[in-house]
Protein backbone atom coordinates (compact mmCIF):
# COMPACT_ATOMS: atom_id res chain seq x y z
CA UNK A 1 0.00 0.00 0.00
CA UNK A 2 1.61 3.35 -1.19
CA UNK A 3 2.15 5.21 1.82
CA UNK A 4 -0.20 8.65 2.43
CA UNK A 5 0.97 12.59 2.18
CA UNK A 6 1.36 15.16 4.50
CA UNK A 7 1.50 18.55 3.34
CA UNK A 8 2.08 21.31 5.77
CA UNK A 9 1.26 24.75 4.95
CA UNK A 10 0.77 28.00 5.86
CA UNK A 11 1.69 32.00 5.90
CA UNK A 12 5.75 32.88 6.30
CA UNK A 13 7.01 32.27 10.57
CA UNK A 14 4.03 30.15 11.79
CA UNK A 15 6.76 27.19 12.56
CA UNK A 16 6.45 25.19 9.37
CA UNK A 17 9.84 23.73 9.29
CA UNK A 18 9.50 23.14 13.12
CA UNK A 19 6.41 20.91 12.84
CA UNK A 20 8.30 19.22 9.86
CA UNK A 21 11.39 18.46 11.75
CA UNK A 22 9.27 17.00 14.71
CA UNK A 23 7.13 15.05 12.69
CA UNK A 24 10.36 13.56 10.98
CA UNK A 25 12.63 13.02 14.30
CA UNK A 26 15.48 14.95 12.99
CA UNK A 27 16.49 18.46 11.89
CA UNK A 28 15.88 18.37 8.08
CA UNK A 29 14.27 21.66 7.34
CA UNK A 30 16.63 24.79 8.44
CA UNK A 31 14.87 26.45 11.07
CA UNK A 32 15.23 29.97 11.71
CA UNK A 33 12.71 32.99 12.97
CA UNK A 34 12.75 34.79 9.81
CA UNK A 35 10.12 34.41 6.93
CA UNK A 36 11.31 32.99 3.87
CA UNK A 37 14.02 30.56 5.31
CA UNK A 38 12.53 27.33 3.19
CA UNK A 39 12.39 28.09 0.02
CA UNK A 40 12.25 24.65 -1.81
CA UNK A 41 9.81 21.74 -0.90
CA UNK A 42 11.49 19.51 1.11
CA UNK A 43 10.40 15.87 1.79
CA UNK A 44 10.98 13.17 3.95
CA UNK A 45 8.82 10.17 6.27
CA UNK A 46 6.97 10.56 9.79
CA UNK A 47 5.89 7.80 11.77
CA UNK A 48 3.28 7.45 14.20
CA UNK A 49 1.70 4.53 15.86
CA UNK A 50 3.97 2.23 13.41
CA UNK A 51 2.16 3.95 10.55
CA UNK A 52 4.46 5.94 7.91
CA UNK A 53 3.57 8.63 5.66
CA UNK A 54 5.51 10.90 3.45
CA UNK A 55 5.53 14.61 4.47
CA UNK A 56 6.59 17.62 2.71
CA UNK A 57 7.41 21.16 4.08
CA UNK A 58 6.08 24.03 1.54
CA UNK A 59 8.19 26.88 3.48
CA UNK A 60 10.06 29.33 1.82
CA UNK A 61 7.93 32.40 0.96
CA UNK A 62 10.30 35.39 0.14
CA UNK A 63 9.11 38.47 1.85
CA UNK A 64 8.35 40.95 -1.10
CA UNK A 65 5.43 43.85 -1.56
CA UNK A 66 1.34 42.68 -0.90
CA UNK A 67 1.18 40.96 -4.70
CA UNK A 68 4.85 39.04 -4.74
CA UNK A 69 3.51 37.88 -1.35
CA UNK A 70 0.22 36.79 -2.30
CA UNK A 71 1.77 34.95 -5.47
CA UNK A 72 3.93 32.93 -3.78
CA UNK A 73 1.05 31.87 -1.25
CA UNK A 74 -0.65 30.75 -4.19
CA UNK A 75 2.33 28.57 -5.62
CA UNK A 76 3.27 26.82 -2.36
CA UNK A 77 0.07 26.29 -1.88
CA UNK A 78 -1.29 24.74 -4.81
CA UNK A 79 2.30 22.53 -5.25
CA UNK A 80 1.46 21.21 -1.86
CA UNK A 81 -1.95 20.52 -2.60
CA UNK A 82 -1.14 18.64 -5.70
CA UNK A 83 0.72 16.21 -4.01
CA UNK A 84 -1.18 15.78 -0.45
CA UNK A 85 -3.51 12.95 0.38
CA UNK A 86 -4.31 15.58 3.76
CA UNK A 87 -3.17 19.29 4.26
CA UNK A 88 -2.02 20.56 7.81
CA UNK A 89 -3.15 24.53 8.00
CA UNK A 90 -0.80 25.99 10.16
CA UNK A 91 -1.40 28.80 11.74
CA UNK A 92 0.50 31.49 14.41
CA UNK A 93 -1.31 31.14 17.96
CA UNK A 94 0.51 34.36 19.38
CA UNK A 95 0.34 36.42 16.65
CA UNK A 96 -3.34 35.52 15.87
CA UNK A 97 -5.76 35.45 12.23
CA UNK A 98 -4.22 37.51 9.98
CA UNK A 99 -5.56 38.33 6.32
CA UNK A 100 -2.62 36.16 4.67
CA UNK A 101 -4.16 33.39 6.73
CA UNK A 102 -7.45 34.28 5.46
CA UNK A 103 -5.86 34.26 1.46
CA UNK A 104 -4.43 30.63 2.61
CA UNK A 105 -7.50 29.56 3.58
CA UNK A 106 -9.30 30.44 0.23
CA UNK A 107 -6.97 28.19 -1.64
CA UNK A 108 -7.30 25.38 0.43
CA UNK A 109 -11.11 25.47 0.30
CA UNK A 110 -10.82 25.80 -3.47
CA UNK A 111 -8.70 22.16 -3.59
CA UNK A 112 -11.42 20.02 -1.79
CA UNK A 113 -8.43 18.50 -0.08
CA UNK A 114 -8.99 17.27 3.58
CA UNK A 115 -7.74 19.96 5.89
CA UNK A 116 -6.83 20.13 9.43
CA UNK A 117 -6.26 23.86 10.94
CA UNK A 118 -3.41 23.57 13.67
CA UNK A 119 -2.47 26.53 15.78
CA UNK A 120 0.62 26.78 16.52
CA UNK A 121 2.80 28.25 19.43
CA UNK A 122 0.33 27.86 22.30
CA UNK A 123 3.41 26.95 24.54
CA UNK A 124 1.68 29.23 26.90
CA UNK A 125 -1.72 28.43 28.67
CA UNK A 126 -3.02 31.92 28.41
CA UNK A 127 -2.65 31.88 24.68
CA UNK A 128 -4.90 28.59 24.12
CA UNK A 129 -7.95 30.59 24.52
CA UNK A 130 -6.99 32.64 20.62
CA UNK A 131 -7.02 29.55 19.35
CA UNK A 132 -11.06 29.62 18.83
CA UNK A 133 -10.90 32.66 16.24
CA UNK A 134 -9.34 30.52 14.37
CA UNK A 135 -13.06 29.08 14.20
CA UNK A 136 -13.27 31.80 11.49
CA UNK A 137 -11.46 29.84 8.72
CA UNK A 138 -13.88 26.98 8.59
CA UNK A 139 -12.30 24.32 9.14
CA UNK A 140 -13.65 23.01 11.98
CA UNK A 141 -12.09 23.11 15.61
CA UNK A 142 -8.34 24.16 15.92
CA UNK A 143 -5.69 21.43 17.40
CA UNK A 144 -3.66 23.85 19.53
CA UNK A 145 -0.07 22.55 19.15
CA UNK A 146 3.24 23.59 20.21
CA UNK A 147 5.72 22.36 17.40
CA UNK A 148 9.14 23.44 19.36
CA UNK A 149 7.60 21.71 22.73
CA UNK A 150 6.09 19.03 21.05
CA UNK A 151 2.83 19.43 23.08
CA UNK A 152 -0.41 18.63 21.05
CA UNK A 153 0.99 16.71 18.12
CA UNK A 154 -0.53 13.37 19.10
CA UNK A 155 -3.98 14.91 18.67
CA UNK A 156 -2.79 16.70 15.59
CA UNK A 157 -2.12 13.17 13.93
CA UNK A 158 -4.68 10.95 15.17
CA UNK A 159 -7.04 13.94 13.15
CA UNK A 160 -4.89 13.92 10.04
CA UNK A 161 -4.76 9.73 10.56
CA UNK A 162 -8.99 10.15 10.24
CA UNK A 163 -8.39 11.29 6.49
CA UNK A 164 -5.82 8.63 5.23
CA UNK A 165 -7.32 5.73 3.05
CA UNK A 166 -7.48 2.14 4.80
CA UNK A 167 -5.71 -0.58 3.86
CA UNK A 168 -8.73 -2.18 2.54
CA UNK A 169 -9.36 0.83 -0.13
CA UNK A 170 -6.36 -0.19 -2.45
CA UNK A 171 -6.52 -1.99 -5.40
CA UNK A 172 -4.81 -5.61 -4.12
CA UNK A 173 -4.06 -7.11 -7.92
CA UNK A 174 -2.76 -10.23 -6.20
CA UNK A 175 0.25 -12.21 -6.18
CA UNK A 176 0.54 -13.21 -9.53
CA UNK A 177 0.54 -10.12 -11.17
CA UNK A 178 3.69 -8.07 -11.84
CA UNK A 179 3.94 -4.29 -10.74
CA UNK A 180 5.76 -2.61 -12.98
CA UNK A 181 6.75 1.26 -12.09
CA UNK A 182 8.17 3.57 -14.60
CA UNK A 183 10.20 6.09 -12.65
CA UNK A 184 12.72 8.89 -13.74
CA UNK A 185 12.52 12.63 -13.79
CA UNK A 186 11.00 14.53 -15.92
CA UNK A 187 10.90 14.90 -19.87
CA UNK A 188 12.98 11.37 -19.82
CA UNK A 189 10.28 9.58 -22.02
CA UNK A 190 8.02 7.49 -19.17
CA UNK A 191 4.92 8.50 -21.00
CA UNK A 192 6.21 7.45 -24.17
CA UNK A 193 7.66 4.28 -22.75
CA UNK A 194 4.22 3.65 -21.46
CA UNK A 195 2.28 3.92 -24.71
CA UNK A 196 4.72 2.35 -26.38
CA UNK A 197 4.56 -0.99 -24.50
CA UNK A 198 0.87 -0.92 -24.80
CA UNK A 199 0.63 -0.27 -28.38
CA UNK A 200 -1.60 2.91 -27.44
CA UNK A 201 -1.41 6.28 -26.30
CA UNK A 202 -2.77 5.64 -23.12
CA UNK A 203 -1.30 8.88 -21.70
CA UNK A 204 -0.85 12.57 -22.09
CA UNK A 205 2.79 12.93 -24.27
CA UNK A 206 4.22 16.60 -24.09
CA UNK A 207 8.33 17.76 -24.90
CA UNK A 208 7.04 19.97 -21.58
CA UNK A 209 8.95 18.82 -18.65
CA UNK A 210 6.26 18.23 -15.98
CA UNK A 211 3.42 17.38 -17.92
CA UNK A 212 2.32 14.46 -15.74
CA UNK A 213 0.75 14.51 -12.30
CA UNK A 214 -0.94 11.46 -10.79
CA UNK A 215 -0.12 7.64 -11.09
CA UNK A 216 -1.69 6.00 -13.60
CA UNK A 217 -2.12 2.39 -13.39
CA UNK A 218 -2.48 -0.18 -16.68
CA UNK A 219 -3.34 -3.78 -16.17
CA UNK A 220 -2.49 -6.11 -19.46
CA UNK A 221 -1.38 -9.44 -20.26
CA UNK A 222 1.87 -10.43 -22.53
CA UNK A 223 2.93 -13.93 -22.99
CA UNK A 224 0.06 -14.73 -20.17
CA UNK A 225 1.81 -13.11 -17.78
CA UNK A 226 -0.44 -10.09 -16.35
CA UNK A 227 1.36 -7.05 -15.78
CA UNK A 228 0.49 -3.76 -13.88
CA UNK A 229 2.64 -0.49 -15.43
CA UNK A 230 2.58 2.36 -12.93
CA UNK A 231 3.11 5.61 -14.97
CA UNK A 232 3.71 8.93 -12.83
CA UNK A 233 1.34 10.62 -15.74
CA UNK A 234 -2.12 12.47 -16.17
CA UNK A 235 -2.49 16.42 -17.24
CA UNK A 236 -2.04 18.76 -14.28
CA UNK A 237 -5.04 20.73 -13.48
CA UNK A 238 -5.28 23.35 -16.32
CA UNK A 239 -2.39 22.03 -17.60
CA UNK A 240 -0.46 24.29 -15.63
CA UNK A 241 3.49 23.06 -15.48
CA UNK A 242 5.01 24.38 -12.07
CA UNK A 243 8.16 25.56 -11.36
CA UNK A 244 10.75 23.21 -9.85
CA UNK A 245 9.17 19.84 -11.24
CA UNK A 246 12.21 17.78 -10.87
CA UNK A 247 11.87 17.94 -6.77
CA UNK A 248 8.12 16.86 -7.32
CA UNK A 249 9.35 13.70 -9.38
CA UNK A 250 10.84 12.37 -6.59
CA UNK A 251 7.49 11.97 -4.25
CA UNK A 252 6.08 10.62 -7.35
CA UNK A 253 8.70 8.37 -7.98
CA UNK A 254 8.41 7.32 -4.41
CA UNK A 255 4.66 6.59 -4.49
CA UNK A 256 5.13 4.46 -6.98
CA UNK A 257 7.88 2.51 -5.80
CA UNK A 258 5.97 1.07 -3.08
CA UNK A 259 3.19 -0.06 -5.18
CA UNK A 260 5.38 -1.52 -7.30
CA UNK A 261 7.61 -4.87 -7.41
CA UNK A 262 10.07 -3.74 -10.01
CA UNK A 263 11.71 -0.39 -11.06
CA UNK A 264 12.35 0.89 -14.34
CA UNK A 265 14.94 3.86 -13.69
CA UNK A 266 14.36 5.88 -17.28
CA UNK A 267 17.31 7.87 -18.01
CA UNK A 268 17.93 10.33 -21.11
CA UNK A 269 20.55 8.93 -23.58
CA UNK A 270 20.46 12.48 -24.90
CA UNK A 271 21.45 14.65 -21.87
CA UNK A 272 23.39 11.51 -19.90
CA UNK A 273 23.00 11.51 -16.11
CA UNK A 274 22.84 13.39 -13.45
CA UNK A 275 22.12 13.62 -9.64
CA UNK A 276 18.53 13.12 -9.74
CA UNK A 277 18.80 10.15 -11.72
CA UNK A 278 20.70 8.89 -8.87
CA UNK A 279 18.49 10.02 -6.03
CA UNK A 280 15.46 8.09 -7.72
CA UNK A 281 17.39 4.83 -8.06
CA UNK A 282 18.40 5.21 -4.46
CA UNK A 283 15.08 5.48 -3.22
CA UNK A 284 13.97 2.15 -5.26
CA UNK A 285 17.24 0.09 -3.39
CA UNK A 286 16.15 1.51 -0.09
CA UNK A 287 12.38 0.34 -1.01
CA UNK A 288 14.23 -3.29 -1.58
CA UNK A 289 12.50 -3.34 -5.27
CA UNK A 290 14.14 -4.64 -7.70
CA UNK A 291 15.91 -2.52 -10.08
CA UNK A 292 16.62 -2.36 -13.99
CA UNK A 293 17.67 0.50 -15.87
CA UNK A 294 16.43 1.50 -19.34
CA UNK A 295 18.50 4.52 -21.02
CA UNK A 296 15.61 5.99 -23.69
CA UNK A 297 15.74 8.26 -26.37
CA UNK A 298 19.04 6.00 -28.01
CA UNK A 299 17.66 6.53 -31.31
CA UNK A 300 18.33 10.67 -31.19
CA UNK A 301 22.35 9.54 -29.49
CA UNK A 302 24.98 9.99 -31.68
CA UNK A 303 27.13 6.56 -31.36
CA UNK A 304 29.49 4.23 -32.96
CA UNK A 305 30.25 0.01 -32.01
CA UNK A 306 31.91 1.60 -28.54
CA UNK A 307 29.10 3.80 -27.59
CA UNK A 308 26.86 1.45 -25.60
CA UNK A 309 29.79 0.08 -23.94
CA UNK A 310 30.93 3.67 -22.61
CA UNK A 311 27.64 4.46 -21.19
CA UNK A 312 27.15 1.29 -19.48
CA UNK A 313 30.80 1.56 -17.92
CA UNK A 314 29.26 5.53 -17.06
CA UNK A 315 26.11 3.94 -15.34
CA UNK A 316 28.56 1.38 -13.64
CA UNK A 317 30.67 3.70 -11.77
CA UNK A 318 27.44 6.38 -11.41
CA UNK A 319 25.03 3.72 -10.03
CA UNK A 320 28.06 1.62 -8.04
CA UNK A 321 25.31 1.04 -5.24
CA UNK A 322 23.93 -1.71 -7.86
CA UNK A 323 26.10 -3.30 -9.73
CA UNK A 324 23.22 -5.99 -10.25
CA UNK A 325 20.86 -4.09 -12.15
CA UNK A 326 20.63 -4.52 -15.74
CA UNK A 327 21.09 -2.75 -18.22
CA UNK A 328 18.95 -2.00 -21.75
CA UNK A 329 19.30 0.80 -24.35
CA UNK A 330 16.10 1.77 -25.97
CA UNK A 331 13.86 3.95 -27.83
CA UNK A 332 10.44 4.60 -26.55
CA UNK A 333 9.27 6.66 -29.95
CA UNK A 334 10.94 4.17 -32.45
CA UNK A 335 10.11 0.73 -30.84
CA UNK A 336 14.16 -0.18 -30.51
CA UNK A 337 14.52 -2.19 -27.95
CA UNK A 338 11.07 -1.79 -26.21
CA UNK A 339 10.40 -5.40 -26.95
CA UNK A 340 12.64 -7.16 -24.17
CA UNK A 341 11.80 -4.48 -21.65
CA UNK A 342 8.44 -6.73 -20.27
CA UNK A 343 11.14 -9.77 -20.58
CA UNK A 344 13.68 -8.33 -18.43
CA UNK A 345 11.41 -7.05 -16.03
CA UNK A 346 9.74 -10.59 -15.70
CA UNK A 347 13.23 -11.68 -15.06
CA UNK A 348 14.37 -9.34 -12.56
CA UNK A 349 10.72 -9.94 -10.41
CA UNK A 350 11.47 -13.69 -10.76
CA UNK A 351 14.75 -13.44 -8.42
CA UNK A 352 13.21 -10.49 -6.81
CA UNK A 353 10.79 -13.13 -5.71
CA UNK A 354 13.47 -16.77 -5.80
CA UNK A 355 13.57 -19.04 -2.80
CA UNK A 356 16.44 -20.95 -1.72
CA UNK A 357 16.46 -23.60 0.46
CA UNK A 358 18.18 -23.82 3.41
CA UNK A 359 20.35 -26.85 3.34
CA UNK A 360 21.27 -25.08 -0.36
CA UNK A 361 22.34 -21.92 1.36
CA UNK A 362 24.74 -23.30 4.25
CA UNK A 363 26.59 -25.08 1.70
CA UNK A 364 27.19 -21.83 -0.54
CA UNK A 365 28.12 -20.01 2.78
CA UNK A 366 30.52 -23.15 4.22
CA UNK A 367 32.66 -23.17 0.99
CA UNK A 368 32.70 -19.69 0.59
CA UNK A 369 34.27 -19.38 4.02
CA UNK A 370 36.32 -22.41 3.50
CA UNK A 371 37.97 -20.55 0.17
CA UNK A 372 38.26 -17.38 1.91
CA UNK A 373 37.77 -17.79 5.80
CA UNK A 374 37.00 -14.29 7.86
CA UNK A 375 39.29 -12.10 8.81
CA UNK A 376 40.53 -12.15 12.62
CA UNK A 377 40.35 -8.80 14.76
CA UNK A 378 42.70 -8.81 17.68
CA UNK A 379 42.78 -12.67 17.55
CA UNK A 380 39.13 -12.71 17.47
CA UNK A 381 37.91 -14.76 15.03
CA UNK A 382 34.17 -14.29 13.18
CA UNK A 383 32.63 -17.75 13.01
CA UNK A 384 29.28 -18.30 10.80
CA UNK A 385 27.52 -20.80 12.49
CA UNK A 386 24.50 -21.12 10.44
CA UNK A 387 22.49 -19.22 7.19
CA UNK A 388 19.06 -19.34 6.05
CA UNK A 389 16.64 -17.20 3.73
CA UNK A 390 13.90 -15.49 5.63
CA UNK A 391 12.44 -13.83 3.21
CA UNK A 392 11.97 -12.66 -0.41
CA UNK A 393 10.93 -9.18 -2.30
CA UNK A 394 14.10 -8.63 -1.84
CA UNK A 395 15.64 -11.76 -0.78
CA UNK A 396 17.45 -11.49 2.76
CA UNK A 397 19.00 -14.08 4.58
CA UNK A 398 20.28 -14.49 8.17
CA UNK A 399 23.68 -14.95 9.31
CA UNK A 400 23.57 -16.50 12.74
CA UNK A 401 27.60 -15.55 14.42
CA UNK A 402 29.28 -16.17 17.20
CA UNK A 403 29.60 -12.11 17.29
CA UNK A 404 28.28 -9.81 15.14
CA UNK A 405 30.74 -6.72 15.81
CA UNK A 406 33.28 -9.03 14.08
CA UNK A 407 31.49 -9.30 10.89
CA UNK A 408 33.34 -6.68 8.37
CA UNK A 409 31.28 -4.91 5.72
CA UNK A 410 33.39 -6.16 3.34
CA UNK A 411 33.32 -9.78 4.24
CA UNK A 412 29.87 -9.41 4.02
CA UNK A 413 30.26 -7.93 1.10
CA UNK A 414 31.89 -10.95 -0.32
CA UNK A 415 28.92 -13.68 1.34
CA UNK A 416 27.10 -11.10 -1.23
CA UNK A 417 28.96 -12.02 -3.82
CA UNK A 418 29.08 -15.73 -3.58
CA UNK A 419 25.35 -15.52 -3.12
CA UNK A 420 24.64 -13.83 -6.61
CA UNK A 421 27.54 -16.11 -8.06
CA UNK A 422 25.70 -19.72 -6.76
CA UNK A 423 22.38 -18.47 -7.30
CA UNK A 424 22.33 -15.55 -9.95
CA UNK A 425 19.79 -13.08 -8.07
CA UNK A 426 20.22 -10.31 -11.31
CA UNK A 427 18.10 -7.40 -10.69
CA UNK A 428 17.35 -7.43 -7.51
CA UNK A 429 18.80 -6.16 -3.90
CA UNK A 430 19.99 -8.81 -1.58
CA UNK A 431 19.71 -7.92 2.31
CA UNK A 432 22.01 -9.89 5.19
CA UNK A 433 20.94 -9.97 8.95
CA UNK A 434 23.46 -10.64 10.91
CA UNK A 435 22.62 -12.54 13.98
CA UNK A 436 24.49 -13.45 17.46
CA UNK A 437 23.96 -17.25 17.47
Amino acid sequence: MPMPTLAIVGRPNVGKSTLFNRLAGERISIVEDKPGITRDRIYSKGEWLDKQFHMIDTGGIEVGDADEILRRIREQAELAIDEATVIVFLVDGQEGLTNSDHEVADILRKSRKPVVLAVNKTDNPKMLSNQYEFYELGFGEPIAISSGHGTGIGDLLEAVFTHFPAKDEEEDYGEEVIKVAIIGRPNVGKSSLVNTLLGENRVMVSEIAGTTRDAIDTMFEKDGQSYVLIDTAGMRKRGKVYESTERYSVMRAMKAIERADVAIVLINGQEGIIEQDKRISGYALEAGKAIMIVVNKWDVVEKDDKTAQVFEKQIRKEFPFMPWAPVLFASAKTGQRVNRILDLALECAEQHARRISTSTVNTVIEDAITMTPPPTDKGRKLRIKYSTQVAVKPPSFALFVNDPELMHFSYERFIENRLRESFGFEGTPIRLFIRKK
